[in-house]
């Protein structure tokens, strides 16, 4: 039988690369021995904004069907309430005064939103096959290859082999499947579409056409409109409808190509759906194929990393189980990480009409049935899904997400002025496609006003990897100056300590203790001031580089030197809030307060090593409280909060527990079943691209003002090789390591800049652009190179004992 697969597997990939014109390699895979039975075990494809789910059944077959517009809600312009700067100050002088109840009954009466209108990301429905062929099914295989962005399914039925593959298509927007078989007409099948939403659906000469509306009372009234399209041709056989049936008899192939496009930033979505179907079906399906992997290997084939031993030929749930039971397989770690980055290219394209929400592209249609909603969440998670973005060399993917903050930002100076009676913007932890930056509905969760500073980091931290001077002047330096003019004006003395502090204000979604009651509101928690310091100094960097706003820049540092100094508490951990309480819930998922460790380098066991210390102290609070609420984001975070203190062993136990504990048969993370009520595992991306994240920060770090090759490495990865992970300043790393040390390092520099290199103990010889420029034999020391764009400073060792 693993005879018949592999040749049968060798078939398939002879006939994709044949199409594609690439030469025979082994691709990077997510395959099975059967079909998946439920959705998070189904394979996903998107282009960015369309979004499928491929359970690969034989004599059934589900496909479910997303796209990234499907919204419920309107623009809500009673979102605010008219709290204005008065009653916040009355509402702060409470909580200066120590009279933190009657502080959160008057925030509670004044501060909150209305989220009447609010809505959610909902799913399409699925796509229905019944295949009409021998029950009697051997040599089964389904593989999503992720260098290529193309699924495939294969079987035997009876003596016939039957072969479909399906691949979301970004240059011609939209999703397509060939069914195939080795003898002539034996392609049949029953086809029906099971809709989540309003709809209806028509017969065509060619197929289905869908039209509807988002509706979820649930979530409030309003939604878009949508129309869409399943379009087959069939080769050589006979297709009928039967009310709003498909049935396709003996066929030898038949393609099917759909498309869906809402009004929600189209004046005739009818129209732009048929224009993608005709162009796609005037195109041969080689002729799409190539085009599709052509495009989405520009993006993919950047970055390449192979870690340990391959365990390929091993079906992917087959290795999840095993290294579950210890067996090792460090080659996971590296089949993760570029996982992430296939579902970051997947869900969120320069031509995304939205930023990838909570669960990506993808709907399982229970998120969005949850309190918790298929939304955009600003107090970690969709932070979470842009981590791997710059440093796993995708920034053009960070497209869509600084779109949408400008919507923020548009929305947020009515909540600044309305809520806070102050200039600029702001937004709070919730956050919808129309441009929610109210509150919520609960100040105990939702009274987050520096969430959009958190979101808008992404901003200046895609500058420090680019260099783009061009985007820094004209999207990054205004919402970012934007933002820090709300937080001047919405920042006020403490008239006990003199500290200019934020609030009322939360640490997400976190609570403390105090006179025996529970609390989440305070004056300036740590994490505001992180998130304070961190956009002041990144405004200041910006308006130098750019030569401007010297007045802004002196008031940005006149208020920095007036903020709250970081602290360590009683118990040897890194203080949360402003005061040392205590914790209300020890086990609580978020640590909000270690931004200053990472994603930020506010805190570094180089830099401030008494903070790291308390740092540290804090996660292993954290994990060994009774309980530990450990979700997918809360362990993917842990994975760079370890590699930023430099302890490797930890952090490849949770790159290992994120795979093991909190991702399912797919790789998929999720939130698991008991998690914030849930009744099932429910996916949730930001595991998936914070997990590449972190993995990709255990291997390379530019925070500390110098790169650092192999900082976190644990001793399970003795050997390795990657290229194209990015640095800060403008540059690609290669690194080739044996015995886990590095044989080879080279920087390829994308803008010019001075590079500083910090070099482990031994004997290494630097070259640029393959000259001699020097020799180092040292214990330990940093080089400073000057590069040039396109320039490669290669740094090989020469040591004789190695």
């Amino acid at each position: 039988m693993k005879i018949r697969n592999t040749v049968i597997f060798c078939y398939l990939l002879f006939l994709s690369l044949t199409v594609s014109g690439k030469e025979a390699k082994q691709p990077l895979e997510l395959w099975y021995e059967q079909p998946a039975t439920e959705w998070m075990k189904a394979l996903p494809l998107g282009n960015g904004r369309l979004g499928a789910m491929v359970y690969g059944g034989t004599t059934e077959e589900t496909i479910a069907l997303n796209e990234l517009t499907l919204w419920s809600g309107k623009p809500d312009q009673k979102q605010n309430k008219d709290c204005g700067a008065e009653k916040l100050a009355e509402i702060r002088k409470l909580f200066f005064s120590d009279k933190y109840k009657e502080g959160h009954d008057m925030a509670d009466q004044y501060l909150t939103g209305d989220m009447s209108s609010f809505g959610t990301h909902l799913p399409l429905g699925d796509l229905k096959f019944k295949f009409i062929h021998s029950r009697r099914i051997k040599e089964y295989r389904r593989s999503l290859d992720i260098s290529r962005s193309v699924v495939d399914i294969s079987y035997m039925a009876g003596d016939t082999l039957y072969a479909r593959q399906l691949f979301c298509s970004n240059p011609a927007d939209v999703l397509v499947m060939r069914i195939n078989a080795n003898k002539k007409k034996a392609v049949s099948f029953d086809l029906a579409l099971n809709l989540l939403l309003h709809s209806k659906i028509t017969a065509t000469k060619n197929g289905l056409t869908i039209t509807g509306k988002t509706v979820n009372p649930d979530k409030g009234d309003g939604g878009v409109d949508f129309f869409g399209t399943i379009h087959l041709e069939v080769k050589d056989g006979i297709m009928t409808t039967e009310g709003s049936n498909l049935k396709v008899r003996n066929a030898d192939e038949v393609t099917l190509y759909f498309d869906i496009n809402s009004n929600y930033k189209l004046n005739d979505p009818r129209q732009v759906t048929s224009n993608h179907i005709n162009k796609a079906v005037s195109t041969s399906y080689s002729g799409l194929l190539s085009r599709h992997i052509k495009d989405y290997r520009e993006l993919f084939d950047r970055v390449s990393i192979s870690i340990g031993d391959d365990k390929s030929t091993i079906p992917t749930d087959d290795r999840k189980s095993r290294l579950k039971e210890g067996e090792e397989d460090v080659a996971l770690s590296a089949l993760f990480l570029q996982y992430g980055r296939y579902l970051v290219i997947s869900s969120s394209r320069e031509n995304s009409p939205l930023p990838s929400n909570l669960q990506g592209v993808w709907n399982d249609n229970l998120a969005c049935n949850m309190g918790w909603n298929c939304d955009y969440h600003l107090d970690i998670n969709t932070q979470q899904n842009y981590w791997a973005n710059n440093i796993c060399n995708l920034a053009e993917c960070n497209t869509p997400l600084f779109s949408y903050i400008g919507l923020l930002a548009t929305t947020g100076a009515v909540t600044a002025r309305k809520v806070f009676g102050a200039d600029g913007w702001t937004a709070h932890t919730v956050a919808n496609c129309w441009g929610y930056t109210a509150p919520g509905s609960s100040v105990y969760w939702g009274m987050f006003p520096t969430a959009g500073t958190w979101i808008a980091s992404h901003l200046s931290s895609h500058y420090d990897f680019t260099q783009d001077k061009a985007f820094l002047q004209k999207t990054a330096y205004p919402l970012l100056r934007g933002n820090a003019r709300f937080l001047l004006d919405y920042m006020i003395t403490d008239p006990s300590s003199g500290y200019l502090m934020s609030g009322p204000s939360i640490s997400p979604e976190n609570a403390f203790r105090k006179e025996s009651n529970q609390y989440g509101l305070s004056m300036m928690p740590t994490c505001d001031r992180e998130l304070v310091f961190e956009l002041f100094n990144s405004l200041i960097k910006a308006s130098q580089v750019l030569g401007v706003d010297s007045a802004f820049r002196d008031s940005l540092q006149q208020a920095i030197a007036k903020l709250p100094p970081l602290k360590v508490g009683s118990r040897g951990q890194l203080q949360e809030w402003f005061y040392d309480f205590e914790e209300a819930v020890p086990n609580h998922r978020h640590t909000s307060h270690l931004l200053a460790l990472y994603p930020f380098n506010q805190i570094s066991p180089v830099n401030t090593p008494d903070l790291a210390k308390a740092s540290a102290v804090t996660i292993n609070n954290r994990l060994s409280a009774k309980g530990w609420e450990d979700v997918e984001f809360s362990r993917a975070n842990m994975i760079s909060l370890y590699a930023r203190l430099l302890d490797a062993e930890n952090a490849y136990k949770s790159v290992k527990m994120l795979i093991t504990d909190f991702s399912r048969e797919n790789l998929f993370t999720m939130s698991p079943k008991g998690i914030a009520g849930a009744e099932w595992d429910i996916f949730v991306v930001d595991g998936n691209t914070a997990g590449a994240a972190g993995i990709a920060e255990m291997l390379i770090q530019s925070h500390n003002g110098y790169i650092e090759f192999l900082p976190c490495l644990p001793s399970q990865w003795k050997k390795g090789h990657y290229k194209g992970l990015c640095v800060r300043g403008g540059a690609e790393a290669e690194v080739k390591w044996e015995n886990a040390k590095i044989q080879y390092g080279s920087l390829k520099a994308t803008a010019n800049n001075c590079f500083i290199v910090k070099l482990p103990a031994g004997k290494y010889q630097l070259t640029r652009n393959g000259k001699k420029i020097a020799s180092q034999k040292t214990k330990e020391s940093t080089v400073s190179v000057e590069m040039k764009k396109g320039d490669l400073l290669e740094i090989n060792n020469v040591n004789t004992n190695i």
